[in-house]
């Protein structure tokens, strides 16, 4: 499950990242918060490693909103 999570977290940032120039401001912030949304969920059900991507996936929309 966390695998999943992950991947899901990877694609959500993809999508804030990747396509958030081409959305409207309301649809680019709701992407951003599905994104945090899905990391923090993914947080609690994995390893050591995992976490450690999970914050950098973090750091990348943190990145993306500056």
């Amino acid at each position: 499950m966390a695998n999943n999570l992950l991947e899901q977290a990877r694609q959500a940032v993809n999508r804030v990242v990747e396509m958030g120039q081409n959305m409207n401001q309301a649809d680019h912030q709701k992407e951003i918060e599905v994104a945090k949304n899905v990391i923090h969920s993914a947080y609690a059900q994995s390893s050591a490693e995992e976490q450690a991507e999970l914050q950098e996936l973090e750091q990348q929309i943190e990145n993306h909103l500056q």
